[in-house]
């Protein structure tokens, strides 16, 4: 299996174009020791010259441009995309749909929560059927594991995740199972495992126990404390009410994962206000000490 890390911020990138707090103001102006970023987004193949999206950020085109293999020009107009599959329906995952419409149609798997979204308060299925057929919706079932024809070596088994649904859903304060999703990610030629889950609030039984049987773990790295929004000055929600789980604190990510030191743990989706950006930070010396990496764009990891 291969993983190419398209995008490893959380929503707004790094920088973030109207932030001025210390990670963003120092990478403009150089003062400190970090890389930008795009939004999050991943991309994986079974080898054969195909490839998966997972999400569709905002920052897709210049994700494509800076990917190759996913311009494989075989063709007059040609990708190697041969489908996306939805995480949830969040704008930061869902928005570059919109770029990827001279490509239409798509193959585009999501739960029937996303759909509901994707077709309600955020309908972009409905818009995008303008365009060449539009997104040509698989339905995930929480219970079952499925392939996809593009990737047929890989197979994926879905993980409900404890998170809220976006603001314009219509059941934002009603949550349901199937509003964001883990991916466990078997690749049944190599036995190479992934979890990969970029929006993780609250583990429990089924996540724990898919973090047991995976070879990398690709997890949500958003913010480094509990109320790094309200410390930093730029929001007034804790990190449990966006649907993150910090990395430091008892129970935080770092915990987490040091339960599974076999395993290679990288944090994504990582926010531009968390200190681990800058790579000369004691955070950041922190996670090194425990063997936890900070995903980068291009990173390519191999299973």
């Amino acid at each position: 299996m291969l993983i190419h890390i398209l995008g490893s911020a959380a929503g707004g990138g790094f920088p973030q174009w109207n932030c001025n707090c210390r990670n963003c103001d120092g990478l403009r102006k150089g003062r400190i020791n970090a890389q930008p970023r795009t939004q999050s987004s991943i991309a994986l193949s079974d080898g054969s010259g195909n490839w998966i999206l997972c999400n569709a950020s905002p920052d897709i085109r210049t994700q494509l441009e800076h990917t190759p293999v996913l311009q494989p020009g075989r063709q007059l107009r040609d990708t190697a995309i041969g489908a996306i599959i939805l995480m949830d329906s969040q704008i930061d995952h869902t928005t570059g749909l919109l770029t990827l419409r001279e490509g239409c149609p798509h193959q585009v798997w999501c739960t029937e929560m996303v759909h509901q979204d994707l077709s309600t308060g955020f309908p972009l299925f409905s818009i995008l059927d303008h365009w060449n057929g539009g997104l040509q919706w698989n339905r995930i079932e929480l219970d079952t594991g499925f392939t996809i024809p593009a990737c047929p070596a890989l197979h994926f088994t879905p993980i409900p995740l404890r998170s809220a649904a976006p603001p314009y859903s219509p059941h934002r304060h009603d949550p349901h199972p199937g509003d964001n999703i883990g991916l466990l990610v078997r690749d049944i030629q190599t036995g190479g495992v992934l979890f990969y889950a970029p929006g993780l609030g609250r583990p429990d039984a089924a996540v724990y126990d898919a973090m047991a049987q995976a070879d990398c773990l690709l997890v949500d790295g958003t913010l480094w404390r509990e109320d790094e929004m309200i410390h930093v000055g730029v929001g007034t929600k804790l990190g449990s009410e966006m649907g993150h789980l910090p990395q430091s604190g008892e129970g935080g990510m770092i915990e987490v994962l040091s339960a599974y030191p076999e395993a290679r743990r990288v944090l994504t989706h990582i926010n531009n206000t968390n200190p681990i950006l800058d790579e000369d930070s004691p955070e950041r010396a922190e996670l090194t000490r425990h063997g936890i990496e900070v995903a980068h764009d291009g990173m390519v990891i191999t299973l």
